[in-house]
């Protein structure tokens, strides 16, 4: 097969080695060898310790924690690969952070997913391969390629699977109603949606209200979102489940973000089992605290689209049911 650019490459920051090395297993290449540090004053260094000229060159950083070192890591190893010639360079974001801040919803505020977009595109990436960002309209900030791909398959025949008897999907909030629609449908069960309300109480203050649009009373109920950061979201969804008569609780989201106090709260909510992907490093001392947790690999999926990337095969037909 005739290819556009040089051989294959991969690359990894420091946000997620774990992750870049499957992907580079799954590929049956070796990680490209670069150097990064920095200095004491806490500027970032790299420095490719071999050429990559006019190689075909995947690097992979999600935008995790510590969010703003990896992000301006992955500008910088960009500029690195960028100078030293490559051919392509393709910024594989398995997590793309800012991405809430994806639109002026009130006045004086900036639109960061955009700015970030601009940044990488600056640095000199070619294209960019993510995974579930929160907004769509991302991809359109970005004036080079993008491939957005879903980890709902890999998700959904989890829970498929496990053949859950009186199952329903339960929507956290009515942002996530699209995606948890789908994986009803996927599934063959009911959707059921969390409802929050501000409502007056004495003196003129307010309360949150939660309710349910539908039926979880005595079902198992399978909580869908695309993150969990500080779990308030999910958090809530579960105890609204079990008010309303749920039985046993799932949750099933991307991104395993779990900033604090999200561990704190996932503790104190009565959820069977929290079923994640590995977009983001868990450091052990997280796994530890969450026995309930399930982590499914992303590196496989990704490890395929680069190579249809690299070989010029369509990436969607990956994903055609």
């Amino acid at each position: 097969m005739y290819k556009m650019y040089g051989d294959l490459a991969v690359y990894s920051g420091r946000a997620h080695p774990e992750l870049a090395k499957e992907i580079a297993d799954y590929l049956g290449v070796k990680l490209g060898e670069i150097e990064v540090f920095e200095f004491p004053n806490e500027n970032i260094f790299a420095k490719l310790l071999s050429s990559v000229r006019a190689k075909d060159v995947f690097l992979i950083q999600p935008t995790c924690s510590p969010v703003n070192r990896n992000l301006v890591e992955l500008l910088i190893i960009i500029d690195t690969l960028k100078r030293d010639s490559a051919g392509r360079i393709t910024a594989v974001i398995p997590y793309y952070a800012y991405g809430r801040t994806d639109k002026k919803d009130q006045p004086r505020v900036p639109i960061t997913a955009r700015l970030v977009a601009d940044l990488i595109t600056v640095a000199g990436a070619d294209r960019v391969l993510t995974v579930d960002l929160h907004a769509g309209q991302i991809q359109g900030f970005f004036s080079i390629p993008v491939d957005e791909i879903h980890a709902f398959h890999m998700l959904s025949d989890y829970f498929i699977e496990k053949n859950l008897p009186d199952l329903v999907v339960l929507a956290p909030d009515v942002g996530a109603v699209k995606r948890a629609r789908r994986f009803a449908e996927r599934l063959e069960v009911p959707l059921a949606i969390v409802e929050k309300r501000r409502q007056p109480k004495a003196k003129g203050s307010e309360v949150e209200v939660y309710n349910i649009i539908g039926d979880v009373e005595g079902k198992n109920v399978l909580i869908v979102d695309d993150e969990i950061d500080t779990a308030t979201t999910v958090s809530k969804a579960a105890e609204t489940a079990k008010k309303f008569g749920g039985k046993d609780i799932y949750v099933c989201a991307v991104h395993p973000i779990f900033s604090p106090p999200s561990l704190e709260k996932l503790k104190g909510v009565d959820i069977k089992e929290i079923v994640v992907t590995n977009t983001v490093p868990i450091p052990p001392e997280k796994r530890k605290q969450l026995p309930k947790l399930q982590v499914l690999s992303i590196g496989p999926l990704l490890g395929e689209v680069i190579r249809r990337i690299h070989l010029g095969i369509s990436v969607g037909a990956l994903f055609n049911e």
